[in-house]
């Protein structure tokens, strides 16, 4: 009897909380939504150099009968992920979809360091009132949105040319590129960026990307997270401590991004 790929693969992924660490939590979307069999172990900031040899995670072991290995950065395991289950195609399909797919991955892969820098990933928290934006960071959020706008008009056009059906995501169906961007999702929900510019594309694959009933789930995760004491990391759920103008909340678990009302 053949092997199934449950019994041909063997994941265990080790990473941070995923309600603050939008590096694991790509991961983890990949897996849930690609429903790729897996074990989760979530670690705390202090034991990340006890279990990973480059002191960053997230890590996957990947264990066989034969041998086991581990695979450090996001791009890394995904990749590892997507030639390991090529019949579930974490990348689109068509050559030049899957090329800029991959191009617009890798571009948040090294990319976007003032907005990761200045609005910390935390999914739950809720931060209004007089949030600072630089120009710098500015830039980026109009960048991102060009990217998304190129990605939706290109892959419609893309998809009518060879004749298949647009899922609405950012390439066609489902991919690692949306996975990458979902942590950047919660950003502008978290610190209500402006999505003021955002094309009416752009604005439909967010509403799809937030309503999905896998992205639901893992929302629901992350509240389940915040009932860890563990868990927390207080730097992040207190960023602008201090300066005046700027209220911190928490945004309620039955959320729903609607494009009428973007954000609350």
């Amino acid at each position: 009897m053949s092997e199934t790929r449950e019994q041909r693969h063997n994941y265990h992924l080790i990473g941070s909380f995923t309600r603050y660490s939008g590096w694991t939590a790509r991961v983890e979307t990949v897996l849930e939504y690609f429903g790729i069999p897996y074990t989760v172990q979530f670690i705390t900031y202090k034991e990340i150099s006890r279990v990973s040899p480059s002191g960053l995670v997230p890590l996957l072991e990947y264990h066989t009968k034969d041998r086991s290995i581990q695979i450090n950065d996001t791009l890394a395991i995904c990749e590892f992920l997507a030639e390991s289950n090529p019949e579930l195609n974490l990348w689109p399909r068509d050559q030049l979809l899957r090329a800029i797919a991959r191009s617009a991955a890798a571009e948040m892969h090294s990319g976007f360091l003032t907005l990761r820098n200045t609005f910390h990933t935390n999914f739950v928290a809720h931060f209004s009132g007089n949030i600072p934006i630089s120009e710098q960071a500015m830039k980026e959020i109009e960048r991102l949105l060009a990217l998304w706008d190129n990605a939706r008009r290109f892959t419609k056009a893309r998809l009518a040319e060879i004749n298949e059906k647009d899922g609405g995501f950012l390439f066609g169906e489902y991919s690692i590129a949306d996975a990458f961007f979902w942590p950047v999702l919660w950003r502008f929900r978290t610190y209500n960026l402006p999505l003021d510019r955002a094309s009416t594309d752009v604005l439909a694959w967010i509403e799809k990307m937030w309503n999905d009933p896998v992205m639901q789930r893992l929302a629901h995760h992350y509240y389940r997270q915040e009932e860890l004491p563990e868990s927390r990391i207080e730097k992040y759920d207190d960023v602008f401590k201090g300066q005046e103008g700027i209220y911190s909340g928490r945004f309620p678990e039955n959320w729903r991004f609607s494009l009428s009302e973007p954000a609350p």
